[in-house]
């Protein structure tokens, strides 16, 4: 399947990624175009005559697969790849391919600054330095805000994939005790203890898993009142996991002691969101998606990228999607 003529490939949303991030390209021949950035309109025309599409978050729907007779291959830079209409690409012939376990490092280290920065308070003490309340105490410390130890304290991990067990590791290093959600709705089979359960029991929640249809909003305003325990939640997985209204509302009540995002249902946070009214707040911690983006992260996704165009075109297709 090797072509014999350089390889079209067309990358739609190259700002979705640093600068510095390599792309070095497959090494089989081929031109690379690259766009910053596509909008719903623009697509078509940047993907043209592509024999390759990659795309991060850029949606490549049956219409866009209908306009695009060359097409071969989406190469998905991300794991997620709810943004592509896989069907549509089936019934075109078109192969759909992701990358996988490049953020075992940047998601688990990301997860725990945050889950760090809420048990200790950091980001108010420091603003509150800032502001000049260290002098006004008038000693060496002051008590504005709560801080906590995590040593003896259960995390709740949803989601026990590569991700999901890079956090236990740093949590077990923590002296934490670990819980493992079984599915919602499930029983709980081996190193699993009942969804209920650790909702019930844990002092911190943190979620990895894909969006899909049984895990959109699978913690909501039942859930969150039933959280005895008044824990941290943290989102580094996917936005729409916890239905963001009712987590708004429950901070706002004391029924959690804090929660910190790095993804949102909509990206970028839109201006009628939310989370708008919990930015003020000291146990309340937004950041705009970037707990995959280590500078070594970006870099593996990248190689990875062109490693399974290279497979692909080499009659070795890697990390192939599939319905």
């Amino acid at each position: 399947m090797t072509p014999s003529a350089p390889l079209r490939i067309v990358m739609l949303d190259r700002g979705t990624f640093p600068p510095a991030t390599d792309l070095a390209g497959p090494r089989l021949g081929h031109v690379l175009h690259t766009h910053d950035r596509t909008s719903p309109e623009e697509a078509a025309a940047h993907i043209g005559d592509a024999d390759v599409v990659i795309s991060n978050k850029v949606r490549i729907t049956r219409e866009l697969l209908e306009q695009a007779p060359n097409l071969k291959l989406v190469a998905v830079a991300a794991t997620g790849y709810d943004v592509i209409d896989v069907k549509a690409c089936a019934d075109h012939g078109v192969a759909v391919c992701n990358v996988r376990d490049y953020a075992r490092h940047t998601v688990p280290e990301h997860t725990f600054a945050l889950i760090l920065a809420l048990r200790r308070s950091l980001i108010p003490y420091h603003r509150s330095v800032a502001e000049g309340r260290w002098q006004q105490s008038g000693q060496f410390c002051y008590f504005d805000y709560p801080i906590s130890d995590l040593a003896g304290s259960t995390l709740g991990i949803f989601g026990a994939g590569a991700i999901g067990q890079a956090v236990a590791k740093i949590a077990d290093a923590f002296g934490m005790k670990v819980l493992f959600a079984a599915r919602k709705n499930a029983e709980a089979e081996g190193r699993y203890t009942p969804f209920d359960t650790v909702v019930e029991q844990s002092d911190i929640l943190t979620f990895h898993l894909p969006l899909r249809p049984e895990t959109r909003n699978m913690i909501g305003k039942e859930e969150l009142a039933r959280m005895k325990r008044r824990p941290l939640i943290i989102n580094t997985g996917r936005g729409g996991l916890v239905d963001e209204a009712a987590l708004a509302d429950s901070l706002e009540a004391g029924q959690i002691a804090g929660a910190a995002f790095d993804v949102v249902t909509a990206e970028p946070m839109p201006n009628d969101h939310p989370f708008h009214r919990l930015m003020g707040r000291s146990n309340f911690i937004l950041t705009p998606h970037v707990a995959w983006a280590s500078q070594q992260a970006t870099q593996i996704v990248a190689d990875q990228v062109f490693n399974n165009i290279d497979n692909f075109f080499s009659g070795r297709p890697s990390n192939i999607v599939s319905l």
